[in-house]
């Protein structure tokens, strides 16, 4: 075995290089999991919010997904003795691909609760709700202060906003927002969109700073565990060298001088220097 194999580094005791891999080892998990629980909750905000309206698509789970596969792989490789760096490999690039995703997801959602979603006539009790069990859609009339009086067509089960509705006019949009909003419960329930969808984004942004950091932290804990060896013999010896050794020399004291023994009627050879 080559020497110092399995000596600690120059400079650090023993001591000193077990507790910093035993520091690395808790500072990996604490990181994991804290991502795996904002994972999580991606997952649940985003899912909530997608399934909450028909007609608004959110994609701001998938990053839920891509991250908490990715810090569930390093909760486990933190424990492992055995392929330990492969599975913390395998972590840091789905963390990685969670990071982008994170990163545009949050800025795609941001932007459409921004831009998209006006609540504006939804707490000023302008807008309505229409429910039907008799017809599936129905024409109502909408008075808008700009276009004037027109009719619309909606579904049941839906919250509609005519100060959003611009009467039909393909060539002119008074706004980019949505005025209507399907297979809901209620119109507060456009409330709750508009939270969901702002509180994945907030999410999404915290996963993105965390999943760097977990990244950093499990790069340097993967890297530590592959140059540590057991250092329970202080001399650099391995096991069987050390066995081989006793055995040759089984004990530390060295033996006894005896002078040769010459019979009585031999004599002794000549001394020469």
């Amino acid at each position: 075995m080559p020497p110092g194999m399995n000596q600690p580094a120059p400079g650090l005791t023993v001591p000193d290089t077990v507790g910093s891999f035993k520091r690395w080892k808790r500072d990996s998990i604490v990181m994991t999991v804290s991502l795996f629980i904002v994972s999580l909750l991606i997952l649940t905000i985003g899912l909530t919010a997608t399934t909450r309206t028909q007609n608004v698509t959110v994609g701001g789970y998938y990053p839920g997904v891509i991250l908490g596969l990715g810090s569930f792989l390093g909760i486990i490789g933190a424990h492992l003795i055995e392929n330990k760096r492969q599975m913390l490999v395998a972590s840091i690039v789905f963390i990685s691909f969670g990071v982008v995703a994170a990163f545009c997801c949050a800025i795609v959602d941001g932007v459409f609760a921004a831009r998209h979603i006006d609540l504006r006539p939804v707490y000023a009790g302008r807008c309505k709700y229409y429910s039907s069990v008799a017809s599936f859609e129905k024409e109502v009339p909408c008075h808008t202060s700009f276009w004037g009086p027109c009719s619309l067509r909606v579904k049941s089960n839906t919250c509609y906003c005519c100060d959003l509705y611009n009467c039909g006019n393909t060539h002119f949009e008074l706004t980019e927002s949505y005025h209507e909003y399907i297979d809901v419960h209620s119109c507060q329930d456009v409330v709750h969109l508009y939270h969901l969808l702002w509180s994945a984004t907030v999410l999404n942004i915290v996963a993105f700073f965390l999943g760097i950091i977990t990244a950093a932290v499990l790069g340097g804990f993967k890297d530590m565990n592959s140059a540590i060896f057991p250092v329970s013999t202080p001399s650099g010896l391995s096991d069987d060298s050390q066995s081989m050794s006793s055995y040759m020399w089984p004990s530390s004291i060295p033996p006894r001088y005896s002078p040769p023994h010459f019979p009585p009627d031999e004599k002794p050879p000549p001394y020469s220097p």
